[in-house]
């Protein structure tokens, strides 16, 4: 099965005749002939099969020139057959004038049909007319200037696997890679390095300038298409970071919601106990035994509140790793005196807090959002820095999942190599592979299994064709790897 290489070509009033250049059997006459064929039908009222969008007109003149029409019997070589047609088309050629031309300057010595053509050549551009040649002949290739109406196309050419590509390249001159089809098909070495010798180094420089045009083109090609498809992956991957930030941002705010919403609720409740106990002081005219026992009620209440506090933080710890450890408040004694500032606890309630005032022989002590009063006599100074309440942040219910992402976005490659890998191992890795992709939100990768016998390829085809999650699939370019590379497009 050959595959079949689209044509595009476009000539308008600026860029009227198409200088087509290229080596032998790269497919020059072809795309002439195709040309010229897809005119005429138009002209007859045919419809041509050509992508919707196209755009042609019709001419009121058709000039063609191709194959030799030499004939014994009217005398005419193959060069006074071309001459014959190149006066029809100079006498009738206007602005509304179409020709083709194959070969053109063929037939006779070369330097005197070069020139010969050129001046053809000339007069068809002065008439405004409209054309495709195909030509050898440098001088021709050279006519092409911006703005004159002329320009030049290339047939491409492998010059590494010196086979034809049958793209047309327009805005380019072709090289005939004459010596190098030679070399590929067994010419003596000898005789080659003769012709090369009496070519001529200008010649011979113009061909390899054209040569090496013509590679790096193609090497700028690849790089554009790469660089598109890396630019098109970097905006959805800045797009997926901004929604997840998006959504972490969210959380964390829900998050410090919440616990700012439980801390009040406690530290309510707390103070409607103090006011509780106060007002129930008060009333009972501060009973010796009635004060004992609000007294024991309210710091068995802050014991138990201790107690939820510490619960709640210890669950928590569990579920969700702290940004920063909370330091311990140092447990060593200080005898000096107690003075406002510094950190007491209580032992008997294993409560720690800083000193706000000293009435008599009772302070009042700050712990978290709470205060409460108690003897002096039941508080020990401890050294140490003393440390508010650290702030925990509740880590993302997303952060694993963003980490496993980050993970594979790093490690993830635009390109599997299964090459030399046995069936059922390749098809594990492929499987892999596009879950990943798809995982990623990436929608076109390539797999590397090499050509061979065809065997791997088939078999990555055939599961290819069962995944739902994938819009089609192809060969490579035959100058960026062909069937050895299979091109996946997902949804």
């Amino acid at each position: 099965d050959r595959k079949v290489v689209p044509l595009d070509i476009h000539l308008n009033n600026e860029s009227r005749i198409l200088v087509i250049s290229g080596p032998n059997a790269g497919g020059k006459s072809v795309l002439l002939k195709t040309v010229a064929l897809l005119q005429f039908m138009l002209q007859c009222g045919l419809l041509i099969p050509v992508q919707v969008d196209s755009v042609a007109g019709l001419f009121t003149d058709m000039f063609i020139d191709i194959g030799d029409e030499q004939s014994l019997e009217n005398d005419l070589s193959t060069y006074s057959s071309h001459l014959l047609n190149m006066k029809n088309f100079v006498l009738n050629s206007s602005h509304r004038s179409l020709f083709f031309i194959d070969e053109f300057g063929t037939g006779t010595e070369p330097q005197l049909g070069g020139a010969i053509a050129e001046a053809i050549l000339e007069n068809l551009n002065e008439k405004k007319a409209f054309g495709v040649i195909t030509t050898h002949y440098a001088n021709l290739k050279l006519m092409a200037k911006e703005g004159n109406g002329i320009i030049n196309g290339a047939m491409l050419f492998d010059a590494d696997k010196i086979e034809p590509l049958y793209e047309l390249k327009i805005g380019q001159p072709g090289s005939s890679f004459a010596f190098e089809i030679a070399r590929k098909i067994g010419f003596p070495k000898k005789i080659l390095n003769q012709a090369e010798k009496k070519s001529g180094k200008k010649q011979l420089d113009f061909e390899q300038q054209l040569q090496q045009l013509e590679i790096e083109k193609r090497e700028l090609t690849k790089k554009e298409e790469e660089l598109k498809l890396a630019d098109s992956f970097l905006s959805e991957m800045i797009d997926k970071y901004e929604k997840l930030s998006g959504e972490l941002e969210t959380n964390k705010k829900e998050i410090m919601a919440h616990a700012r919403q439980e801390a009040l609720d406690l530290i309510q409740s707390s103070n409607k106990l103090i006011e509780n106990t106060i007002r129930e002081i008060k009333e009972s005219q501060a009973e010796k035994e009635k004060t004992k026992d609000l007294r024991k009620m309210v710091e068995s209440k802050a014991k138990e509140i201790s107690h939820k506090v510490e619960k709640e933080k210890s669950k928590k710890a569990k579920a969700k790793k702290p940004e920063k450890p909370a330091e311990e408040v140092s447990s060593v004694s200080d005898e000096s005196p107690v003075k406002i500032g510094d950190t007491v606890k209580v032992p008997e309630q294993n409560i720690s807090g800083e000193v706000t005032s000293i009435i008599d022989d009772e302070v009042i002590i700050a712990f978290n959002s709470i205060s409460f009063r108690t003897q002096l006599s039941k508080v020990e100074k401890v050294t140490g820095k003393a440390q508010k309440p650290a702030i925990r942040k509740q880590k993302s219910r997303y952060s694993g999942v963003i980490n496993d992402m980050n993970d594979k976005l790093s490690n993830f490659k635009m390109q599997l190599d299964v090459r030399g890998k046995r069936g059922e191992e390749a098809i594990e890795m492929v499987r892999q592979y596009i879950d990943d992709a798809i995982l990623l939100n990436i929608r076109e990768v390539r797999i590397l299994h090499g050509k061979g016998f065809g065997i791997l390829r088939n078999l990555i085809h055939d599961y290819l064709r069962s995944v739902t999650e994938v819009k089609q699939f192809k060969d490579e370019h035959i100058d960026r790897g062909g069937h050895g590379i299979t091109i996946v497009i997902l949804k």
